[in-house]
């Protein structure tokens, strides 16, 4: 018995922010795909991925809110994990096979702030093999799966916060009243980090193991923070899955969300439409490279300009299409 085909979703234009939770076990594409699905967008894409062993925060961009999507890509990241010391995979976390088991020695309080202020600030990473990055057009874990190793350039990124907490063997696990708990070598650290764009937390986990003298990997990681956008503010898909499609709307925010550093200016009707037309418009503005631009009845995103000489000169415009679907979903919006 075969089973029925299932219902085609009928697609309509969305537009706006989702702050998700992406979950562990999905990729960024397949939470991207379940959200674009549950809102019926007709276009969507996120600013970033995630691995599937690890979970937060994933804005995903709807219509759109695509075409601003780029710049938060540079946006300051932050991170939780979990290094398991003493064990190294080929990936630099779970997923990976075991390569090497090695004793952890006790570590002090003095040994580990050696090693944090070691990894703060500008540092030099060499990406991992099981990585997306691109050598020669090809992504760096096609090699890996092939069995490959390849020269991969240290790249600069900056730590611009790290904590690190040792985390003891449970007591129940070492046969160890709680007493004499910290006297055992530590099972694992705690990472909080916060940190530039490009950072492999799987690589700043490895070496950090690999200077405490025992290697690791990581077995727990989980983004809380990138860029304005926080762990707090985001929703789960078991969540947005149990909403009406009105609820789901509401979850959206506003596409100038994306646009946190830029200053704003607002132009009465007949400058809004020279400007979305691509003409430059001349004003009493300072100088600037980011400015978001709204016209004023009925307020709305027009796009985005930087100013120059008293002159407002567009970056990317929005459509009159796009702007007009915008102003009718927030309509459906208020009405809830």
């Amino acid at each position: 018995m075969t089973a029925a085909p299932r219902a085609r979703v009928q697609r309509r234009p969305v537009h706006g922010v989702l702050l998700l939770d992406k979950p562990l076990g999905l990729s960024s594409n397949q939470a991207l795909q379940k959200a674009k699905w549950l809102l019926r967008a007709e276009k969507a894409g996120h600013t970033g991925t995630l691995d599937p062993l690890a979970s937060g925060v994933l804005p995903l961009c709807f219509g759109a809110a695509t075409k601003f999507s780029a710049g938060h890509l540079d946006a300051d990241k932050a991170y939780e994990a979990t290094l398991q010391l003493g064990v190294s995979t080929t990936t630099g976390d779970a997923e990976g096979q075991i390569t090497e088991c090695r004793p952890v020695p006790a570590i002090t309080p003095a040994q580990l702030e050696a090693v944090r202020q070691h990894f703060l600030g500008d540092i030099l990473q060499v990406p991992p093999m099981h990585s997306a990055l691109k050598k020669d057009g090809k992504a760096l874990y096609e090699y890996a799966r092939a069995g490959m190793q390849v020269e991969r350039p240290a790249r600069p990124v900056r730590i611009h916060a790290l904590r690190l907490t040792l985390l003891p063997v449970a007591a129940e696990k070492n046969g160890k009243s709680p007493e004499t708990l910290m006297d055992t070598a530590p099972a694992a650290i705690k990472i909080e980090v916060t940190c530039s764009k490009g950072t492999y937390i799987r690589t700043l986990g490895e070496d950090i193991g690999q200077a405490l003298g025992c290697g690791g990997h990581l077995s727990a990681l989980r983004r809380t923070a990138t860029g304005p956008f926080r762990q707090e503010q985001c929703i789960t898909l078991d969540a947005l899955e149990r909403m009406d499609e009105t609820r789901r709307l509401a979850q959206l925010l506003p596409i100038e969300t994306l646009l946190p550093g830029h200053s704003r200016i607002t132009l009465p009707n007949d400058e809004a439409g020279r400007f979305l037309s691509g003409l430059r418009r001349r004003g009493p503005w300072p100088d600037a490279e980011h400015v978001a631009v709204f016209g004023n009845h009925p307020r709305a995103l027009l796009g985005t300009a930087h100013v120059k000489a008293g002159e407002l000169i567009a970056t990317r415009l929005l459509t009159p299409v796009e702007i007009g679907q915008m102003l009718a979903q927030q309509g459906n919006q208020d009405a809830i």
